[in-house]
């Protein structure tokens, strides 16, 4: 289920930048004031530099705020003289440093023969490139390579991959699907994946495969890109991958064929013996061949002229000078004579485990030790530190391992991730192969050690990259600013956010390792670090809640109830997320009793904290209330700044839901004295929008009482701190804090900005729409509802009012629901249609009732009251 509002926030860590992390939404880079027209000119020239100015002067709260007024006048005076209006933001927030994904793996040195193969995909390629703005009713290509293990498809595609990656300016994605091992690849797993190396935030859930598939169409949408499928299972796995866009290109391998529409499907036959002597001589050498001629040919007739065995017998021979051709050819016969008298299994042909059995019995003792354990791991592939962790020995001895493996064609690179780091795998066939000797000579527990090994490994780089993220999640460490060098603060942040996205597929899978071994304590560490990296980039929604169950498994089998209150919190956290407030809120309860029982103040506090939100979400404003006014003094008294002002900012936020402007103000000015203090820049944004949506309807209120010069310069400060927020959020790449100024501009209400105040909305709704955010569109909706109504427009305010209320009802969100059908009544009443009025006014009142929403249920008998008394003029 889609995200929903007033969830456990971010955290202040630096939102991800770079070019894995952050796309920009199409439009002008030009970045325009909120509050003022253009013609303001000087005035707005001004104010803004005394705005940003806040920034680096060391001012007292009191002093910025009336320098903020002070330059909200100057550009007021000069917006009552002008009906010029613009929109407020620029389209999208930049993110320069982004760049066109490029995941495929490299191409072998020693690729060779294919020659016919190329020139057909070739020929297919020219064949389907159309000239631009002539794609209507086409299709992408899509070429499916199908053929035996080890026969080269994944070699042969990615050496055409890169022949024609100039033909795709807009990236080249690569996902290996892993078909043919244990654990396929789950097309949402791949889509999800993708989507962040477009840029696509994916800060809410966008849920299932069927709203990843509408994204992945709308991101593709007028995009050059190239994308390869390794490895498919079956055509279901990968028919939700193509995208619709005629200019892209599919790249898809497998076994066997998968009888996909407008698919040029090819098999892939095995080497002719000419090829199969020139890769055996690409490795061995050219004189070493054409010393021995026949004994080549014997090898390439042994190995079945398959690629993969050629190659492995060449790297042998290339390591082996000692070997000659003759030699290598009897081994190989008399290993392939002692196979005939053995039961084989099916998946592991003759040809590739003699040449196996072959190069593994030439390895040395710690090689082989090598190769089987890294057959135990289900992860799809590891960086190079990992080998040291599974021999016990040193990271550079380990990769010095690795790369002999590598040389003899055992193991290979499978490209550079997110992070810069090379990663490497194993031939789905090697890992068949090893995993059958691991069988027999691990059994003594040095396996099982070594993989504890490498999940320790994993902790420690997954804890170090959480706290980096996000300090304030993993103790009073946090408190008092982060302090220090800024500088490097951030770079570890970015440089945590890549880890992640590097090493998700390869996290779950040790978490599930972990899990399945019953290694409980690292099952929860893991599992730990991998919520809290989540929960900080509000990022792999389906995962996190996997793991998160996963996280209060292993915390009951250790009998451990503060490691089971943490992991309750968590699950609780992502449930919010997705719009289970109750089942959050029961988590959180449970959390916030076992941390009380074992005196953990903190922790306790943040339980209470959690369940406040929890039923602030679900519309039970009283309760929730009474949560977050106990956790911002347990904050206090546990002397942590930086949670007792976010959760002052998450009850600020509900006293304007309760219109208690006042209050919320006040709570808001403190919060933000503290991020500006600490440097907590991502806090400090927040809250500047929060105090902009407290500002507009302060003036909202002035204005319905007359009171029209206080309510403009009200106006105008809302513009200013929403402005602020929003160059914030623009910066820094923030796409879905953006287009949440964005909406709360538009709900400002300023009757002289009305114009633009649909604009941003709508502006936002588009944003929202292509990050995934289903309840942010509804929301956005709303927000349209209520601008129409302000400008009399009632045909149009009742449409996206209604709209607003049903896809709240789909999305289970009733008290969403009810504040949608409130404002209809209220739009009714306001344009004389009383007896419209009363039918939502009448549904809102029920919704509110059976939430016990105090607040709700006395501002829609008022409305009611006044519906039934007022004479109908419609």
């Amino acid at each position: 289920m889609p995200g929903s509002p007033h969830v456990p926030d971010r955290h202040d860590g630096r939102p991800q930048a770079g070019h894995h992390d952050d796309k920009p939404y199409a439009g002008p880079g030009r970045s325009r004031a909120l509050a003022a027209p253009a013609a303001a000119g000087l005035a707005a020239a001004v104010a803004s530099v005394l705005a940003t100015s806040l920034d680096v002067w060391d001012l007292p709260t009191s002093v910025k705020v009336a320098i903020t007024v002070l330059a909200g006048v100057l550009v007021g005076l000069l917006t009552w003289a002008t009906t010029d209006r613009r929109p407020a933001l620029s389209d999208a927030p930049p993110d320069l440093s982004w760049r066109p994904p490029d995941q495929w793996p490299p191409v072998p040195a020693h690729f060779t023969g294919r020659t016919d193969s190329l020139a057909e995909l070739r020929e297919v390629l020219a064949r389907w490139r159309r000239p631009r703005g002539q794609e209507e009713g086409a299709s992408p290509l899509v070429v499916s390579v199908y053929g035996r293990g080890g026969v080269g498809k994944s070699m042969l595609v990615t050496r055409f991959s890169h022949e024609v990656a100039g033909r795709f300016p807009d990236g080249r994605l690569y996902a290996d699907l892993r078909g043919e091992v244990d654990a396929p690849i789950r097309p949402e797993e791949v889509l999800t994946g993708f989507l962040r190396a477009l840029g696509v935030r994916l800060t809410t859930d966008p849920g299932g495969l069927d709203e990843l598939r509408k994204l992945w169409l709308t991101w593709t949408k007028g995009k050059r890109i190239l994308i390869g499928l390794d490895n498919a299972e079956s055509g279901d796995q990968v028919k939700d991958l193509i995208p619709a866009e005629p200019d892209c290109a599919v790249m898809i391998t497998s076994r066997h064929p998968l009888h996909l529409l407008n698919t040029y499907d090819k098999r892939l036959s095995e080497f002719g013996e000419a090829q199969g002597v020139e890769l055996l001589a690409r490795l061995a050498g050219d004189d070493r061949i054409a010393a021995d001629l026949e004994s080549a040919r014997e090898i390439v007739a042994m190995c079945d002229r398959l690629p993969l065995a050629i190659s492995i017998c060449g790297g042998r021979l290339a390591t082996r000078e000692n070997w000659s051709l003759r030699e290598l050819a009897v081994r190989l016969r008399d290993e392939r004579r002692r196979l005939d008298q053995l039961e084989l299994a099916p998946s592991l042909d003759k040809s590739v485990r003699a040449s196996l059995q072959l190069s593994y019995d030439a390895c040395t003792g710690i090689q082989r030790r090598l190769l089987r354990r890294l057959s135990l791991l289900t992860a799809p592939d590891v960086p190079g530190w990992v080998a040291g962790e599974l021999l016990a020995t040193s990271e550079p001895d380990g990769a010095d391992q690795l790369e002999a493996l590598i040389d003899t064609q055992l193991a290979e690179c499978s490209g550079t991730d997110f992070s810069g780091t090379m990663r490497y795998r194993l031939h789905d066939l090697v890992r068949i192969f090893a995993r059958e000797l691991a069988g027999s000579y691990d059994a003594d527990g040095s396996g099982r050690a070594a993989v504890e090994r490498v999940l320790s490994g994993y902790r420690r780089r997954a804890e170090a990259a959480a706290v980096a993220r996000w300090p304030q999640d993993w103790g009073r460490s946090g408190r008092g600013g982060q302090g220090g060098d800024q500088d490097a603060a951030v770079r570890a942040q970015v440089s945590a956010a890549d880890w992640l996205n590097a090493e998700r597929l390869t996290m779950v899978a040790m978490i599930n390792e972990a899990r399945s071994r019953e290694l409980w304590e690292l099952a929860w560490g893991l599992g730990r670090a991998f919520c809290s990296l989540c929960h900080s980039l509000r990022a792999y929604w389906s995962d996190w809640r996997t793991v998160a169950g996963v996280l209060c498994e292993a915390a009951g089998h250790m009998g451990d109830r503060r490691a089971l209150g943490i992991a309750l919190l968590d699950r609780a956290a992502v449930a919010g997320g997705q719009g289970g407030h109750q089942s959050a809120r029961e988590d959180a309860e449970r959390a916030l009793a076992l941390f009380t029982e074992l005196g953990e103040r903190w922790w306790a506090a943040r339980a209470m904290r959690s369940v406040g939100m929890a039923l602030f979400s679900d519309g039970s404003l009283d309760r929730g209330q009474v949560y977050l006014i106990d956790a911002i003094a347990a904050f206090k008294s546990e002397e942590d700044r930086w949670w007792s002002a976010r959760t002052q900012r998450n009850l600020a936020e509900l006293r304007l839901v309760q219109r208690r402007s006042d209050e919320a103000r006040e709570l808001l000015e403190d919060a933000l004295a503290v991020f500006e203090h600490d440097r907590n820049r991502y806090s400090e944004a927040q809250t500047l929008r929060a105090y902009g949506e407290v500002l507009g309807a302060t003036a909202r209120g002035l204005h319905e009482r007359g009171e029209f010069r206080a309510a403009q310069e009200h106006f105008t400060r809302a513009g200013f701190s929403l402005d602020r927020a929003a160059e914030m959020f623009r910066l820094r790449g923030e796409e879905w804090e953006f287009a949440r100024c964005l909406r709360a501009a538009g709900e400002v209400g300023n009757p002289a900005n009305r114009l633009n105040e649909l604009k941003y909305v709508r502006q936002a709704a588009d944003l929202l729409a292509k990050l995934g955010d289903s309840w942010g569109v509804a929301r956005a909706e709303l927000s349209a509802g209520r601008v129409h109504a302000r400008a009399g427009r009632i045909r149009e305010a009742e449409r996206s009012l209604r709209r607003a209320a049903d896809a709240f009802e789909e999305l289970e969100d009733r008290w969403w629901m009810a504040r949608s059908l409130r404002y209809l009544g209220e739009a009714h009443l306001g344009a004389g249609e009383c007896e419209a009025a009363v039918p939502p006014l009448s549904g809102a009142l029920d919704i509110y009732r059976s939430l016990g929403n105090q607040a709700g249920m006395g501002r829609t008998l008022e409305a009611l009251r006044r519906a039934r008394e007022c004479p109908d003029r419609s």
